[in-house]
């Protein structure tokens, strides 16, 4: 405790401004415990980058973290660009504070001679993402704390290609970051070079939207679609972009439209919880609507709920969701006679299989990555001799074609509703034809399980879960032998029943994933950006024609419902 008040007393300094000196001689005053939790560690950047609570302290979001992390990449790149006119776009969601960190980090890219193009108000994270190629830039910011509560903000580093940084570049800035004092940073702006942007880059990603999103098909006018912005930021580019692409009948549930950072009608802003989904669930049985699509604050993950074959709103998981675009759209460059074996899809290591078996069906690669759409953008970026038709992950996002590098609800919004209207238009629907994949492949089941553990104390016992699953491996699951356990961090993946071991040729990650005879998977991993650590479950059985779907899903789920017991999850 003694190093962490120390840590804590160099912040009551003349470097930091009197509110955060104010902030910090308070906690100290009144021994508050949320002092240690405070100073203990710095924010680090994570799989979606530095995210963490508002507040003063080197492990929270505020002026100072963020004002170093962004002279340390300012640093960087007047390294790696040298004698170069630099440029950085930034961008920021609905959270309280995001607007004026964004201009505190504007400042700071500005007082080191790098023209910033900040957005004048808050925009979709992947309108970030398309800004950084289409404006030329060299890097990009957006202020954003994605789904996580009203508390927290965040920080995500974009590279010139649009995407999230990768090795080598997030180590080396994370090493200038790390080499820098907090008298180093300098805030002192220079306007000049700070330009305002928005309606055009507004105008610029419709275009690419609809570009990349629409097809043909018929029955837009016939498609009756309910969305929620869940207070956040796709209210700016949704409504808009269904409208220019012809769907007439969309309607927005008004309560949760106005963007608000406290999120008021939600206990969570995260479109994988039903919960938060129940008033556009409620609005489309009101309105007998086909489709119900809801966003998460920064709009990059997206929530579909359709009607199943007895009528009733049904709420996809990320994985069917993926699925059914991922085959659409493979299935679209089919019929344009584009396939030619030079195309490929992106998935994570955490994500179901369906999409492995869906394009494998089409003779399409699937690659396969990390957690987190900068390892598929990465994927983009090194095969340039391939085309990429579109990718995603289990979390609730899709990328389609590679003109935003980061998983974008707005497109995926659009191509959902493409998927549906042409279901409608053919006398079959979305769920139908979701239940016809599963007869061509396999049913797949998913669950996912998150273990909130707050604090050091929180910290040290993900840690020492993950100890226990590596040192005493399970050898059988539900009745079926474990036949490979893959360990992300070592690089090994070992066959448990043969005792042979190879080497994964994959980045290293904090990672375990079994795989049993039966095709059972079940990955455990420490989240990246939140107090939590995450189990996810994958089954799968055949499915024989689709009047026996309801018992083969009931199945499943017992299934996935014995593992968890079985586990003591």
């Amino acid at each position: 405790m003694k190093e962490i008040l120390n840590k804590a007393k160099l912040w009551l300094s003349d470097t930091f401004d009197s509110e955060t000196r104010n902030e910090i001689q308070q906690l100290i005053d009144t021994k508050s415990d949320d002092l240690a939790d405070r100073f203990y560690k710095n924010l680090e950047f994570g799989t979606g980058g530095m995210r963490g609570i508002v507040g003063a302290g080197t492990n929270r979001i505020n002026k100072y973290t963020l004002g170093k992390a962004t002279q340390g990449l300012s640093n960087y790149l007047l390294q790696s660009f040298p004698n170069k006119e630099l440029k950085v776009a930034i961008g920021y969601d609905c959270r309280h504070d995001s607007k004026w960190l964004a201009k505190v980090v504007a400042d700071v890219f500005s007082a080191n001679n790098i023209k910033v193009y900040l957005f004048e108000d808050m925009r979709p994270t992947p309108e970030l993402s398309f800004a950084v190629n289409h404006l030329g830039c060299d890097a990009g910011i957006v202020l954003t704390a994605s789904h996580n509560p009203p508390e927290y903000n965040g920080y995500k580093v974009y590279w010139n290609d649009g995407g999230q940084i990768v090795p080598p570049q997030d180590q080396e800035i994370i090493n200038e970051v790390n080499s820098l004092e907090y008298t180093d940073i300098h805030f002192n702006a220079n306007e000049n070079l700070i330009t305002s942007i928005g309606s055009e880059i507004d105008e610029a990603f419709w275009k690419a939207s609809i570009e990349n999103g629409t097809f043909d098909i018929k029955g837009r006018k016939d498609l009756k679609i309910v969305f929620t912005s869940l207070h956040g930021t796709s209210i700016k580019l949704i409504p808009e972009v269904l409208k220019r692409a012809g769907y007439t009948q969309v309607h927005i549930v008004e309560d949760q439209a106005t963007p608000d950072g406290d999120f008021p009608t939600v206990a969570s802003p995260n479109p994988e919880e039903p919960a938060a989904l129940k008033m556009a669930v409620d609005l489309a049985n009101e309105l007998d609507a086909d489709i119900v699509l809801g966003t998460d604050p920064d709009s990059d993950r997206i929530g579909i709920a359709v009607r199943d074959t007895d009528g009733n709103m049904k709420l996809l998981n990320g994985n069917q969701t993926m699925g059914m675009m991922t085959d659409f759209l493979i299935n679209d460059w089919k019929k344009q006679d584009k396939l030619n074996g030079k195309q490929f899809v992106g998935s994570t290591i955490v994500s179901s299989n369906f999409v492995n078996e869906i394009a494998d069906s089409y003779g399409v690669e699937t690659k396969v990555g990390l957690t987190g759409f900068k390892w598929i953008a990465k994927m983009i970026k090194d095969h340039p001799e391939l085309n990429f038709i579109g990718g995603g992950e289990e979390s609730f996002g899709y990328m389609v074609g590679d003109f935003v590098r980061d998983k974008d609800a707005v497109t995926s919004a659009l191509l959902a509703c493409e998927i549906a209207a042409d279901a409608k238009a053919n006398n079959s629907s979305f769920y139908k034809e979701l239940l016809n994949l599963y007869t061509k492949n396999y049913f797949y089941k998913e669950h996912l399980i998150s273990i909130v553990k707050k604090g050091m104390d929180g910290a040290a016992q993900i840690k020492q879960m993950m100890v226990d699953l590596r040192n005493n491996p399970f050898t059988e699951i539900d009745g079926s032998k474990v036949e490979f356990l893959c360990d992300y961090q070592s690089s090994i993946k070992k066959n448990l029943i043969t005792g042979e071991e190879f080497v994964m040729d994959i980045p290293k990650s904090n990672v375990l994933i079994y795989h049993t005879e039966d095709g059972t998977k079940i990955a455990a991993r420490p989240s990246g950006t939140e107090p939590k650590i995450k189990f996810y479950f994958s089954v799968k059985a055949p499915l024989n024609k689709i009047s026996e779907a309801v018992e083969v899903e009931n199945n499943l789920d017992a299934k996935i419902q014995r593992i968890i017991k079985e586990l003591n999850l």
